[in-house]
């Protein structure tokens, strides 16, 4: 078993070229990361709104919100596709079979996984706390600094999740990003790819360093998560 994924990543090396290897690893690195970016930034504040408020709907936004945190991928290609072919909507924009498409792809797919669990991560804050931030004269932006920090925790874990949602991601890229070499071929469809061929090595090789680079984003991600509240108080 392990003599076959040595060779599997020697044929890939051999097979790809370094560099090419190297550019389809960092053009997956940072399509997803720009993605998760995006999606953090739209995501973060309107799940903060949507848990901090209250209003005759919300019940019904939050199961909007839930649900889009199983959107197929292959949905969310089509109706990308869709505004960005050259007949379509925004076809003008030139943006189909680009890294720019599969990054609006994936912030269309990252986004409701952060909305959601930034809801549920802030949900789960005691009330109080709110209440007792207001009542020494907080302002809403310092409470929900404050806020923030204390389900820090969480949304780091929503943070990973929605990096997670990306990087795996393979039916939207391929139908946004074309799978073209030097252009849009990540490792998620250069792995398909090599499957068509029946380059089963060349795979599992790709796999592996798929693996790999999802392993050290989130092991990064998680060595911050764990210098949390918990390990600041016991150096206390």
């Amino acid at each position: 078993m392990v003599g076959s994924l040595v060779d599997g990543v020697q044929q890939l090396v051999a097979g790809l070229g370094g560099a090419d290897l190297v550019e389809i690893t960092l053009l997956s690195l940072g399509v997803s990361g720009v993605a998760t970016a995006i999606s953090l930034l739209i995501g973060l504040p309107l799940g903060t709104w949507l848990a901090l408020s209250r209003f005759r709907s919300r019940g019904l936004v939050v199961s909007v919100v839930n649900t889009g945190m199983a959107l197929p991928p292959v949905v969310v290609g089509l109706f990308v596709a869709f505004l960005l072919w050259r007949s379509g909507p925004l076809g003008d924009l030139g943006l189909i079979y680009s890294p720019s498409a599969m990054v609006i792809a994936e912030v269309i797919i990252a986004t409701p996984v952060i909305l959601g669990l930034t809801v549920a991560a802030l949900g789960q804050l005691d009330p109080r706390l709110r209440l007792q931030l207001m009542g020494l004269g907080a302002s809403r932006w310092q409470t929900v600094w404050w806020l923030w920090r204390e389900a820090r925790l969480p949304l780091l874990a929503a943070l990973m999740a929605g990096f997670g949602s990306v990087i795996s991601e393979v039916g939207a890229a391929m139908m946004v990003g074309g799978n073209i070499l030097h252009q849009t071929r990540v490792l998620t469809t250069a792995i398909v790819l090599e499957v068509g061929r029946g380059e089963f090595e060349k795979a599992v090789g790709l796999g592996i360093v798929l693996l790999a680079l999802a392993f050290a984003v989130n092991g990064i991600l998680t060595w911050a998560q764990q210098r949390g509240p918990g390990r600041q108080d016991a150096s206390r």
